[in-house]
């Protein structure tokens, strides 16, 4: 398997749970091909969707045609994903619950909206890097200052600081289990007219007390 070929079958086999030509499609090639089965970790996992590639694999019920000790491998990383995720869910809510008690209301993005928002069979599908929130650009410096002063510091050392970048640099708490970016604006400057806080705050959804995009 070459890599687009490679790229092909993880990315048909992302569909199997919705797509049932591919289901049978990918069986088929399960049952008569060999499977570069490091080229599918590799490409899977530089995508963010290895656990996705595995919860649909065991949904369709084709683990058995995997090797046992990938299978394995597959839970584990799995398995973590879930429990981060979880963990993002509770931040998330605390965060929501903790700048609503300001009178601040934040649109969570992203992969923290879409794990909010339940889109998920098992929430282990979806890796998520940082909490992404945006804000009107009057709340955008209430925002900073409020989770500051709750113990959100910068991640790393920053010489300089650009007003002009879409999003406030990357904040995290001590025992937190991800970071946050607290953006004032979805695209760049050049386009924000068009597409901004306003444009799709009108869109978002309040789930459960949580504002989602």
């Amino acid at each position: 398997m070459n890599y687009k070929e490679t790229l092909y079958f993880v990315a048909t086999c992302l569909t199997i749970s919705l797509e049932n030509k591919n289901k049978v499609a990918i069986e088929k090639q399960l049952k008569t091909t060999t499977i570069d089965w490091d080229a599918v970790v590799k490409i899977s996992t530089g995508h963010f969707v290895f656990p996705a590639l595995y919860c649909n694999l065991k949904r369709a019920g084709f683990l058995h045609y995997l090797p046992q000790d990938l299978v394995g491998y597959m839970e584990h990383i799995t398995g973590l994903n879930r429990d981060r995720n979880q963990q993002i869910i509770t931040q998330a809510k605390e965060l929501n619950t903790l700048l609503l008690a300001h009178q601040i209301t934040p649109i969570f993005l992203k992969g923290t909206a879409n794990l909010l928002a339940g889109l998920y069979t098992d929430i282990a599908e979806r890796m998520v890097g940082d909490i992404d929130f945006i804000f009107s650009k009057e709340a955008y410096p209430k925002a900073i200052k409020v989770l500051r002063e709750n113990g959100y510091l910068e991640v790393g050392e920053y010489k300089y600081y650009v007003p002009a970048l879409r999003h406030y640099r990357r904040l995290k708490k001590e025992g937190a289990i991800a970071a946050v970016e607290i953006h004032k604006e979805l695209l760049i400057e050049k386009f924000s007219d068009e597409f901004n806080y306003h444009f799709v705050a009108k869109d978002s959804q309040v789930l459960n007390g949580v504002s989602v995009l």
